[in-house]
Formats: structure tokens, C-alpha cells, sequence
């Protein structure tokens, strides 16, 4: 089972060239403030601050976790950066996410190449994570946190958790003609909560129902952990042939 109160952290990644902390304090937008452990925003909200050295293999991996291509300069910067900066937070709420979002455009405004994120394995350049900062809606955030992953027989999602609702899974065969994406929008936007039983309906046509999996696929601990659980989304065709 899995534990909806147990508490999500969210955990960022901000690679830089900064020489040293004096450069990126210097550089941090106006009201903002960093100790050795603490990133304060001008509202006085504070998130875990640390840094790490570069190492052979984060830069690869960001480029391979891009949602969609870096400006080169930015990809230069990912290239030869000299530390990562961490930023951890709580999350499991749409403002939280935005908080954390809001956190690392501090970052990236100060010189920071762009975001890696552990609870999706995905990254954004800094051009677009400004950009998706400035909207700060739904969308934006669902985009920025929720990856879509694809593998032989079924299509799920990673990140849900970070804005407080459960993973989707569904046929990959399924998700060729029923739109995944609009299903993480709709959840996201929050209008009409989806619960266990509920039917959602394609506008081209296709249906299907969601049923609740009070299980988590990644341990608890894990970055990628969602205390949720996930919906399960089967095609009404598939539970019509069923019966």
C-alpha cells in the first residue's frame, strides 16, 4: 500500500561555472539570499541549498534528459560547468512545485545552465525554465515536472507526486488514440478530481476508465517515489470484451 501523508521532497539540479560561492551570491536576483545551506527568496521562503563538484557524467546526462533542445550557449555551459547546485524542497502540491520552480529560476538567472530534475529524470535549458517560471500555470507546471515514458507494452508517467496526484499508466496501444498528455493537463489543472471508476472521454471518440492502483512502482526514499500510487486507464473496448 502506499502512503499518501508520507512527505515528498523535491530535488533539483543547477549546473554552473561559478568560481566560487562569492560569484553566485553576487549574481542571485535582488532579495535573494544563500548560506551554506540555505537558498532564501525574497518572500522569505527558504529551500535546501548544497553543491557538488563536476563530475564525467551529469553533462551527458543532461543533454539525453532534455524535454526539448538547450540554446547552445546553454549546452556549453552544461558541457564544462564546475559544479551542480542542489536545491531541495517539499513538495506533493501544485504551489509547492511552483516554489521550487520559482527557487531554481533564482539559480538560473544567476548563471545556471538549466534544470535537472530527480523526480522525473528530466531537464529544461534555463531559457525555457524562465520561461515556464514566468507562466507559472498548470500546464507550465506539468510540463517542467512530469516525464512520459514509453516501453513495450505500456506508456506511464513520472513526476506526478511533485504536484500531488498519482502517476497514469495506460496500453501503449491505447495511448495511439487517446491523448496522454491531455489527460496530465486535465489532471493538473485540478477542475474535476479523477478517482477510481471515473470515465474520461478522448473528443475524437475513444473512452476509457480509471482505476486506482494504491501501489508505488519505485521504493519510498526514492526521488522517483509516488505515495499516490497511479490510475490505470483501460480502454471501455477492452472492459466491454472483457465482460
Amino acid at each position: 500500500m502506499t502512503d499518501p501523508a508520507a512527505p515528498i521532497t523535491i530535488d533539483l539540479r543547477i549546473p554552473g561555472t561559478w568560481a566560487h560561492p562569492g560569484e553566485l551570491i553576487e549574481r542571485l536576483p535582488d532579495g535573494c539570499r544563500l548560506t551554506p545551506e540555505t537558498l532564501t527568496l525574497p518572500d522569505a521562503t527558504q529551500v535546501q541549498f548544497g553543491a557538488v563538484a563536476a563530475d564525467g557524467q551529469f553533462a551527458q546526462i543532461f543533454r539525453s534528459s532534455c524535454r526539448q533542445p538547450a540554446t547552445d550557449d546553454e549546452f556549453v555551459t552544461v558541457d564544462g560547468y564546475k559544479v551542480n547546485v542542489l536545491l531541495s524542497g517539499p513538495g506533493g502540491s501544485m504551489q509547492a512545485a511552483r516554489t521550487m520552480m520559482q527557487a531554481a529560476a533564482a539559480v538560473v538567472r544567476a548563471g545556471g545552465a538549466g534544470v535537472f530534475i530527480d523526480n522525473c529524470v528530466l531537464a529544461h535549458g534555463g531559457r525555457h525554465w524562465l520561461e515556464m517560471t514566468d507562466d507559472g500555470g498548470p500546464d507550465a507546471l506539468s510540463f517542467a515536472f512530469v516525464a512520459i515514458v514509453a516501453g513495450k507494452s505500456d506508456v506511464w508517467t513520472m513526476g506526478m507526486h511533485v504536484l500531488g496526484l498519482r502517476d497514469v499508466i495506460m496500453k501503449r496501444v491505447d495511448a495511439d488514440g487517446f491523448d496522454i498528455v491531455e489527460v496530465i493537463r486535465y489532471l493538473s489543472r485540478g477542475d474535476k478530481p479523477v478517482e477510481d471508476g471515473h470515465v474520461l472521454a478522448d473528443l475524437g471518440g475513444p473512452r476509457v476508465q480509471a482505476f486506482a492502483e494504491n501501489r508505488a512502482e519505485m521504493p519510498a526514499g526514492s526521488p522517483l517515489h509516488n505515495p499516490f500510487g497511479r490510475l490505470r486507464l483501460v480502454s471501455m473496448r477492452d472492459i466491454a470484451e472483457a465482460n
